[in-house]
């Protein structure tokens, strides 16, 4: 709390918190649960352009996940072409020939939702044009466009939580004054602590970790894998929950090590289907927002069934929005536990280590859990009555996902 208080003194905007948070009290009901889409980052990096966008609506909606829940379609850095005369940002014209009002309308046309890029200092970390003191004047341009997420981003900034703060608080209001809801991601990769700030500069979701790559653990301190992001979630549900989301960067599922950043140009060659199962399942555990960023043209029929599950995807964006917590760790099986809006529990039992494991919990005695239950089992899809015990045959880097109700 001392980094809020001190960035609170040093931000001389910061003046009426209180009012400003009562007047804009339905911006916090823009991210109730965990915003759900994709991102153009990874694959398509530089190559982002109109038709890729229309291309990944028209696949969202055909191929079910629009019916499941997806619906944002982010834009991330490199679409920038420019300022004209009056300042206003433009896109580039060869990728984006007819402009984000175009493209804004068309993502809409099919029911979904539209985000875009930018950094909060003068260029963005490819190097376009960012928005620093242009903030107000952005936001309207996006508001005038259609946006209706903003991904923030914070390279090239100065490294101090003061100014962070200030920066960040400073879009934020732009975009409440924008006149329109536009759901703000603050990117600012968890150096800086923004679970203790970035709701108070308006964030709906703030990135708690470096970006990831699509290896599941690394042993090199530059890079950060599954587990590594994983690791770096304990202790932080309590800064989590409706309106406000730790968000521990983008989904590695299906990508196969295919996409520049995600493999660091061919070092590696992305993690396999158990171990994407593993990351979708605790990424729905911890609240996540699931933003994906492969092609979803090409989607293999696998990867779509586990990013479809419904029971999953209910688990995430449960209303009470309590990110689970580790209850138990033995050796290498780490269990964690989610609190459900209905009174009933999502249970993960995870093995970390690549060998495989055979595990059997009491739910009484091991898990401390007390009333008579039964338990679901996500991946078999069938409930066991008055279940006493949680079995499980896990794989290496595998899991099983229970959804405990209370028994008649």
């Amino acid at each position: 709390m001392k980094l809020l208080k001190t960035a609170l003194i040093a931000c001389s905007t910061f003046i009426c918190q209180i009012a400003a948070a009562q007047q804009y009290s339905s911006w916090d009901s823009l991210a109730l649960t965990p915003p759900m889409g994709w991102n153009s980052w990874n694959f398509f990096e530089g190559k982002v352009s109109e038709k890729v966008i229309m291309d990944m609506a028209d696949a969202m909606v055909s191929n079910g996940m629009k019916a499941a829940g997806y619906q944002y379609l982010v834009i991330d850095d490199y679409w920038v072409g420019g300022r004209d005369r009056e300042n206003k940002l433009f896109p580039d014209t060869q990728r984006f020939p007819h402009g984000m009002k175009y493209l804004a309308d068309y993502v809409h046309s099919k029911g979904l939702k539209i985000g875009i890029y930018s950094d909060a200092a003068t260029l963005t970390c490819g190097g376009v044009t960012g928005s620093y003191n242009f903030e107000d004047l952005d936001a309207k341009t996006f508001a005038s466009w259609g946006i209706d997420y903003l991904k923030y981003d914070y390279c090239n900034a100065p490294e101090d939580v003061n100014t962070a703060f200030c920066r960040y608080y400073k879009m934020g209001e732009a975009l409440k004054h924008s006149g329109r809801p536009i759901v703000y991601a603050i990117c600012e990769w968890g150096q800086r602590k923004p679970w203790l700030w970035a709701k108070a500069a308006g964030g709906h979701l703030w990135r708690t970790t470096w970006d990831s790559r699509d290896i599941w653990e690394s042993k090199n301190k530059d890079l950060t894998g599954i587990m590594d992001i994983f690791n770096q979630q304990e202790g932080l549900a309590n800064y989590a929950g409706p309106g406000g989301w730790n968000d521990p960067d983008l989904l590695m599922v299906g990508l196969y090590g295919k996409g520049s950043s995600s493999s660091v140009n061919g070092r590696f060659k992305g993690c396999n289907f158990t171990e994407y199962r593993t990351h979708f399942a605790l990424w729905c555990m911890l609240d996540a927002p699931l933003m994906l960023n492969l092609d979803l043209t090409k989607m293999e029929a696998d990867n779509l069934r586990l990013l479809t599950n419904k029971y999953l995807i209910g688990i995430n964006q449960d209303e009470l929005g309590k990110q689970a917590t580790t209850i138990l760790r033995k050796g290498d099986i780490q269990v964690l536990s989610k609190p459900l809006k209905n009174g009933g529990i999502a249970i993960c039992v995870f093995n970390r280590s690549d060998k495989p494991a055979t595990v059997n919990y009491q739910i009484k005695k091991d898990l401390n859990i007390w009333q008579p239950v039964n338990a679901f089992d996500v991946w078999k899809e069938k409930e066991t009555r008055k279940a006493v015990t949680l079995e499980s045959k896990l794989e290496g880097h595998d899991c099983a996902v229970y959804i405990l109700s209370k028994a008649d």
